[in-house]
């Protein structure tokens, strides 16, 4: 696979070339995409979401296509989000995770992929524990394939759920805002497409975390580097406290939670710095008390399980444009 990336603050090693444009039956990044295709699925998702919401019966848009989720690393709220999209399209969905598969008894995963593919799959949904392996299969499938996390590098639709979320509270006027990322910024696929879509929508992004966890050169990206979470907090439009994984302090990153939770974790004091019509996102699952407070994620200013919600409207928006892409290139 391509070993060069646009943006080395931000694209891990192997992640892959994405700032060339990918096939249009493929989605496996934000960093490529430019405003009027963030906007045109925003619109499409939007309209799912407002199907989503009047319970209209599900669509047969994808009758006749097969949607094959591939997890090689777990995930629960993504691979659930994506099968309930899929089935409300009318799609027909296969399943399959590491354990189950044949890479576990020493196929390649490009064997697996084709072997699938001869089946019939049309689209791969594919999460992966190396950055760049929904890209370096994208190279050598017909089938479309969406990236639903790799590695360290982005989580796509992660990144589109929570711009449609944040549209929806802004009211579709994302110039001018101000967002802050919080937390483990160096280590997050979820930050990574964040950034991307946020900046390329117009929005001003704002980065805080442990020194250990915010990468140096990441300002090259056009975000601001606070040192600082409360000052950071002063009247942005909107927060996003990133997961913190426990293995950061194993590996000598991290103190300890607690100290964590007091420097950079977001409570009640902290979310009234916030503009008066300020939200509270996560991507989920929250570490309560660490992360967020528990009266912060079940507060009236978290927006966190409507993102969930979303997350289902952008994935139906996500794999009907593949298909759609697939149909038109046939």
């Amino acid at each position: 696979m391509t070993l060069t990336h646009a943006h080395p603050a931000l694209a891990p090693h192997g992640a892959g070339r994405f700032a060339a444009r990918p096939a249009p039956r493929h989605l496996l990044g934000l960093e490529a995409m430019d405003r009027a295709d963030l906007l045109r699925i925003l619109d499409e998702a939007e309209r799912w979401r407002e199907a989503i919401d009047a319970r209209e019966p599900d669509s047969r848009e994808l009758a006749g296509i097969t949607v094959c989720l591939g997890f090689f690393e777990a995930s629960t709220r993504t691979r659930v989000s994506f099968e309930l999209a899929a089935t409300r399209l009318g799609a027909r969905v296969v399943t399959f995770s590491v354990g189950e598969s044949s890479t576990a008894k020493g196929e390649t995963l490009l064997d697996t992929v084709r072997v699938l593919e001869a089946m019939r799959v049309d689209l791969f949904v594919m999460r992966h524990p190396a950055s760049g392996a929904p890209g370096y299969i994208a190279e050598h499938l017909q089938a479309g394939v969406i990236n639903a996390g790799d590695g360290q590098h982005e989580h796509p639709t992660q990144g589109l759920l929570d711009l449609l979320t944040l549209r929806r509270v802004w009211k579709g006027r994302f110039e001018g805002r101000r967002i802050v990322l919080v937390g483990d910024i160096a280590h997050s696929r979820v930050a990574r497409s964040a950034i991307h879509g946020l900046t390329t929508l117009g929005a001003h992004v704002t980065v805080a975390g442990p020194p250990t966890l915010v990468p140096s050169g990441i300002a090259a990206l056009g975000v601001t580097v606070s040192p600082a979470l409360e000052p950071a907090l002063e009247g942005a439009d909107a927060v996003m406290a990133l997961r913190l994984q426990r293995e950061r302090m194993e590996q000598g990153l991290l103190a300890s939670t607690g100290e964590y939770a007091r420097e950079w974790g977001i409570d009640a004091r902290r979310v009234r710095l916030l503009h008066e019509d300020g939200v509270v996102l996560h991507p989920g699952p929250v570490n309560r008390g660490v992360e967020l407070s528990p009266d912060v994620v079940d507060g009236e200013r978290s927006v966190i399980f409507d993102q969930v919600t979303n997350g289902v409207a952008v994935r139906c928006a996500v794999l009907a444009r593949c298909a759609r892409a697939l149909s038109e290139a046939a």
